[in-house]
C-alpha cells in the first residue's frame, strides 16, 4: 500500500514554507519563499496581503515538481496543511475578494497610542476574563481598530456592511480556496480578542467594545476538518483539500506530540514563545500569561494553553552582530559563551522596546548592570543569552504554578521537560546554558520541522491519514530519530541566586521611559 502525504504550509513573518510529510512524520521534499517587509513608519510592520497568497501557491507549485522528480504521484497528497502567523490582520472586499489594505504584521507597534485610550474606556477592565488576552499591540482586534480608523478604503467598506476580516490563516483559505470559504480555526480566533474561550463564540460585548459592529467575521471551526479544496487548475496539487489549520506556536506544540497537560515547548526565533498544555480547562493567568487555545479537534472540546513570550531572543544575536560589531557570525555566540565560566556578574535585560510575559512594560529599556573593569565582550555575550534563558525560566515557573493552582496536573509531579526548537536551539552550549538556569530537561528533537509538521497532523487527521493523536504519536515515535537532551548541571542555590539578580536587573530597567519620552524613542 502506497504511503499517505501530506502538505503543510508554515506561513511565517519572513518566509513562506511548504513541506511534505508522509504519515511516519518524516518530511520528504520542502520548498521555502522569502516575503518582503513594508515599514512605511517607525515602528510600522506591513506585508502585501496577495504576495502572502502568491508564495504560498509558489510553494506548492515545487513541493509538487520535487514529487514528481521522485516519481511519487500527486495522488499520494491527501491533505493540506496551514500554520500562520497569529495576529498578523487582514481586511478584503466580501463582493471583490481585494484587499481594502496592507495587511498589519502582529509585531507592528503603531497601536500602542490606541492601546492607552482604549484601556480608559467602560469594559476594559474585562476583556482579558472574557478572551484570555490583555489590551496591548500584539492583538488583531486593535489593528483592525486602527486600519477603521485611519483608513478611508476600510472605512467605506465597512460602512457598507462588505468588510472582511482575517487573520492570515482565513485569508489564506478564502484565497487558496478560490473564495469558497471565510473560516477561522479555533487556535486563530482566540487570538482575535474577540473570542470568549469558555463559550467558544464571538462575544457580544468585545465586538461593541471594539465597534465591529458591522465587521464580516470568519466562522469558528475546529483545528482539523475540510474546509474546502486547493483551486489551482493545472497545478498538480490542484483540488487537494485543505483540512487542517492550526495558528504557528500552537502547531509547534502540536510538532512537538505536546498533547498532554504539563507538555510545554519554547520556540526560539526573533523572539520567544512557549505553551503550556492545560488541558480542556482554560487558565486564566493573574500574573501576566495569556490563555489561548492550542487546537481543537472535532466534536471535542478545545485544549487550551498558557502563553508567554520574550521579545527579544535571535535579535539579540543579531544586535550584537550588527550594531555593536562584538560579533562576525552567529557561530562565534557558543565559543565566547563557553570561554568564560559565568557572566561575571553582568546581567542584561534585552528590552529593547518594552518587556513581554510576564512582566509587560512598554517602559522599560535595555539595561546592562554589573559591569566592573574585568567586564569583557564574552561576558557581554553570555549575559545578552542568559536573558533569553531567565525571562524563559520566569515564564515557564510560572505556568508550572498557576497551572497547578487552578487544579490542573503539575510537570512537577513526572519528569520536566520544556520541547525546543527555533534557530537559538541549533546551539548544544545555548540549550544546556538554557537547562542550567530552568533547572529543568531540555528537550531538542531531531526533526526541525515542528511548527509545519502540526499543521500537517491536523489536516492529516481530517482526512483519514491517521486514526487519531495516539496513532499519531506511535508513528512518530518509530521515526522521530535521535533526540537530544539537556540536563541541568547547576545547583537550585545557584539557579535561584542567578535568577534573584535577573529581577533585580529588571527592576532597574523598567519605568525608564517616560510620556516625554516617547515622542523621540
Amino acid at each position: 500500500m502506497e504511503d499517505s502525504l501530506v502538505v503543510a504550509i508554515d506561513q511565517g513573518t519572513t518566509s513562506a514554507r511548504a513541506v511534505v510529510f508522509n504519515s511516519y512524520t518524516l518530511p520528504v521534499a520542502a520548498y521555502q519563499f522569502e516575503l518582503t517587509q513594508i515599514t512605511p513608519n517607525p515602528g510600522w510592520i506591513e506585508q502585501d496581503p496577495k504576495q502572502l497568497v502568491e508564495a504560498c501557491r509558489t510553494c506548492l507549485m515545487n513541493v509538487g515538481h520535487q514529487l514528481a522528480a521522485k516519481n511519487i504521484p500527486a495522488s499520494r497528497v491527501k491533505a493540506i496543511g496551514i500554520a500562520n502567523q497569529r495576529e498578523t490582520s487582514v481586511l478584503w472586499d466580501r463582493r471583490t475578494g481585494e484587499p481594502v489594505a496592507n495587511a498589519i504584521v502582529w509585531s507592528d507597534t503603531r497601536t500602542e497610542p490606541l492601546v492607552e485610550e482604549m484601556r480608559k474606556l467602560p469594559g476594559a477592565d474585562q476583556v482579558q476574563d472574557i478572551c484570555g488576552l490583555h489590551l496591548n499591540a500584539y492583538f488583531a482586534a486593535l489593528k483592525v481598530r486602527w486600519l477603521l480608523d485611519h483608513n478611508e478604503n476600510a472605512r467605506r467598506v465597512y460602512n457598507e456592511g462588505e468588510l472582511c476580516f482575517g487573520t492570515v490563516d482565513s485569508w489564506l483559505i478564502y484565497a487558496l480556496s478560490g473564495g469558497a470559504t471565510h473560516i477561522t480555526d479555533a487556535s486563530n480566533a482566540s487570538r482575535s480578542m474577540l473570542l470568549n474561550l469558555k463559550e467558544m463564540r464571538y462575544d457580544e460585548r468585545l465586538i461593541e467594545f471594539f465597534g465591529f459592529e458591522k465587521l464580516i467575521l470568519p466562522e469558528i471551526k475546529p483545528s482539523s476538518e475540510v474546509y474546502g479544496k486547493y483551486h489551482a487548475p493545472g497545478d498538480d496539487l490542484h483540488g487537494t483539500p485543505i483540512s487542517g489549520c492550526v495558528g504557528d506556536q500552537s502547531s509547534a506544540l502540536v510538532g512537538h506530540m505536546g498533547f498532554n497537560k504539563g507538555d510545554a515547548k519554547n520556540t526560539y526565533g526573533t523572539g520567544c514563545f512557549l505553551h503550556y498544555n492545560t488541558g480542556e480547562t482554560p487558565v486564566f493567568s493573574k500574573n501576566g500569561l495569556l490563555t489561548t487555545i492550542a487546537y481543537q479537534l472535532p466534536g471535542q472540546p478545545p485544549t487550551y494553553a498558557l502563553e508567554g513570550s520574550v521579545a527579544v531572543c535571535g535579535s539579540a544575536i543579531k544586535w550584537l552582530k550588527n550594531n555593536l560589531g562584538m560579533i562576525e557570525t552567529s557561530e562565534q555566540v557558543g565559543d565566547l559563551i563557553e570561554s568564560v565560566p559565568n557572566s561575571a556578574g553582568v546581567y542584561f535585560v534585552t528590552a529593547f522596546s518594552g518587556l513581554f510575559s510576564p512582566y509587560w512594560r512598554a517602559d522599560a529599556r535595555g539595561t546592562i548592570v554589573g559591569i566592573t573593569s574585568y567586564t569583557n565582550r564574552a561576558h557581554i555575550v553570555r549575559s545578552a543569552i542568559e536573558a533569553v534563558c531567565f525571562q524563559t525560566r520566569a515564564i515557564f515557573q510560572l505556568m508550572e504554578y498557576e497551572n497547578e493552582i487552578q487544579g490542573g496536573v503539575s510537570n512537577m509531579t513526572r519528569d520536566r521537560i520544556l520541547s525546543v526548537d527555533g534557530g537559538l536551539t541549533s546551539s548544544d552550549v545555548i540549550m544546556q546554558l538554557q537547562a542550567d538556569i530552568l533547572g529543568v530537561n531540555i528537550v531538542r528533537p531531531a526533526m526541525k520541522e515542528v511548527t509545519a509538521l502540526g499543521a500537517g497532523i491536523m489536516a492529516g487527521l481530517a482526512v483519514g491519514v491517521w486514526k487519531d493523536l495516539a496513532d499519531v504519536t506511535m508513528r512518530h515515535s518509530l521515526s522521530e530519530g535521535s533526540m537530544s537532551r539537556f540536563t541541568p548541571h547547576s545547583s537550585a542555590e545557584q539557579r535561584r541566586q542567578g535568577f534573584h539578580q535577573w529581577q533585580r536587573a529588571v527592576e532597574r530597567a523598567t519605568g525608564w521611559i517616560e510620556a516625554a519620552d516617547a515622542a523621540v524613542v
